[in-house]
């Protein structure tokens, strides 16, 4: 395959390019060394909190462009490049319907931290692996402080099952996103990563012939789509290996470091 054009490298977190044990590889930094030899960007996109990407790479964190929050934040080392706000007057309207639902468990996703109102502790043990800056609450609703990106769910046994149905109705207004097999995530409606991308790309001066993307899951699509280079993972979502134009490994066999090994390999 022909990777002579790439200029851009954009990965998915969760599911893509952190394994099972949320933790990215030693060869990851080793092939990173190179994208950045040969002054190729990279970008990593996920749903989760900014500051739990960083945690995942601190040794390259004023180097590398980071979008949070489905790309609400994004970040390139200290610089603030943009956000996206959900609109404060949907956020109760949104609690409220999501506290009807059975086994569904809330977060209030802001800038300064994310706040939960649960004292579940099967729930709190594994969220603290998306969010290192969390604060546990009363009440959601009167949580006012900070600038909200987004409004995360979580059920134990499926987001697209459980959630997505009774919050479908919001899509007219809102963005809302089944991002991964237990969460779904309620924002503004340019709130994603395929608009965070274009953004970036426009800035870079990158065009889609010259960008590669990684993803998983369907808060994947659309920048999955602004990418000629578009690789679905072995264990990606149907939806995803449908629009992808590529597949690679799963997140567990290093699918993205090995295409990007393949990338490296092609320059030298």
């Amino acid at each position: 395959m022909d990777f002579s054009k790439v200029k851009l490298v954009v990965t998915d977190m969760d599911g893509t390019l952190l394994n099972s044990k949320s933790k990215v590889s030693d060869r990851f930094f080793n092939v990173y060394k190179q994208l950045k030899k040969h002054n190729i960007q990279f970008i990593a996109a996920s749903g989760r909190q900014y500051y739990s990407i960083v945690d995942r790479f601190e040794t390259i964190k004023d180097e590398i462009t980071i979008v949070a929050e489905n790309g609400a934040f994004a970040m390139h080392g200290n610089q603030e490049l943009f956000t996206s706000e959900l609109p404060f007057e949907y956020i109760h309207n949104c609690i409220d319907t999501l506290r009807r639902l059975d086994n569904v468990y809330i977060v209030l996703c802001g800038k300064n931290a994310a706040y939960i109102e649960t004292k579940d502790e099967n729930f709190i043990n594994m969220f603290k692996n998306y969010y290192s800056e969390y604060k546990l609450v009363d009440d959601l609703t009167e949580i006012t402080n900070d600038t909200f990106f987004k409004i995360a769910a979580y059920h134990f046994d499926c987001s697209e099952t459980h959630i997505y149905p009774a919050v479908k109705h919001l899509e007219s207004e809102l963005q809302v996103i089944v991002s991964g097999e237990h969460w779904l995530d309620i924002s503004h409606s340019n709130a994603n990563k395929g608009f965070a991308l274009n953004i970036l790309q426009q800035k870079l001066g990158i065009t889609k012939e010259e960008t590669m993307v990684f993803g998983d899951y369907n808060n994947d699509l659309k920048m999955l789509a602004l990418a000629d280079f578009s690789y679905a993972m072995e264990n990606a979502h149907p939806d995803v290996k449908r629009i992808s134009k590529y597949e690679t490994k799963s997140n567990d066999n290093f699918g993205v470091e090995l295409v990007l090994e393949q990338l490296i390999n092609s320059r030298n």
